[in-house]
């Protein structure tokens, strides 16, 4: 009698086992459904809270080098179709618009090509701006900009040495490219490093008023930056530049790359990373 209930109960125990098996067993139609709703989050998440961005040029420095790889956070300014993936047109207009600050650095398309761009945010509507041998006037005020030492950027497949540069060793015996460097505040009181390679013709214009749901924007290299100094032109620079262009704001610098590594030596990942730079903030 107890041996035939022990029995049974085995038998119940296996059959409940089973069928939980057969009831966690994968099928196609599963691993499908948890594709979909990773590909969503992911949507989501670039869509409205953090987008991956490279920096491809020398129009930043010295903050932003070519070979950095950034997130932008996408909340700061509202959300628009330039917000999500591909420029989907699925949202009308800006909603939760906000107006950047001066200092932001900011991303946004270009008004002609719709390609993004990364400047530093510097005048904003009814603002008047203008530049006088180089510095920066903002409403009839020049804009504070001091001297610094001069900046050192180690040559690299993705570093060069433009014009406004000088090619030397540093004390590590590294070949360097070394600029100019100096130190803006804007009224407010933010603060950033700029280069600056000598007299241009960009380096003088008459004053401009900043139409309402536009910005002025200057990239840090200031005689390496086709910014709102120049018309806009498809492929070139970016004029005064409407808000509604805004995609996000650059937060993070999550990877940054001398571009010395090579797909077929893995130990060159690691090697040309600029570990130092990974983490900053901007």
């Amino acid at each position: 009698m107890d041996v035939k209930t022990q029995s049974d109960g085995s038998a119940a125990m296996q059959s409940q086992s089973s069928s939980s098996q057969e009831e966690r067993k994968e099928t196609p139609a599963s691993f499908a459904l948890f594709l979909l709703k990773l590909l969503l989050a992911v949507l989501i998440f670039r869509s409205f809270i953090f987008s991956p961005f490279s920096i491809p040029s020398e129009s930043m420095l010295p903050r932003l080098m070519n070979g950095d790889y950034l997130l932008a956070a996408k909340w700061p300014y509202g959300f628009s179709s330039n917000s999500l993936p591909f420029n989907a047109q699925l949202i009308p207009g800006r909603v939760f618009a906000s107006e950047p600050e001066r200092g932001d650095v900011a991303i946004f398309k270009h008004p002609v090509d719709r390609t993004d761009y990364i400047k530093r945010v510097i005048a904003l509507p009814g603002d008047s701006v203008a530049m006088v041998d180089g510095q920066i006037m903002l409403n009839g005020e020049l804009v504070l900009r001091e001297p610094m030492a001069d900046f050192e950027i180690p040559l690299s497949p993705n570093t060069g040495c433009a014009w406004g540069g000088e090619e030397a060793t540093n004390a590590e015996g590294e070949s360097v490219c070394r600029y100019t460097r100096f130190r803006e505040t804007l009224p407010g009181g933010r603060s950033y490093e700029v280069l600056d390679f000598g007299t241009t013709p960009a380096d003088d214009f008459a004053p401009k008023i900043i139409p309402e749901g536009h910005m002025f924007v200057l990239g840090d290299n200031r005689d390496n930056s086709r910014d709102s100094r120049f018309e806009a032109r498809a492929g070139d620079a970016v004029g005064i530049v409407p808000q509604e262009n805004l995609v996000g704001e650059a937060s993070i610098i999550m990877w940054s790359t001398d571009g010395s590594a090579e797909w077929i030596k893995p130990w060159t990942w690691f090697t040309s990373a600029r570990w130092s730079r990974i983490g900053g903030t901007l």
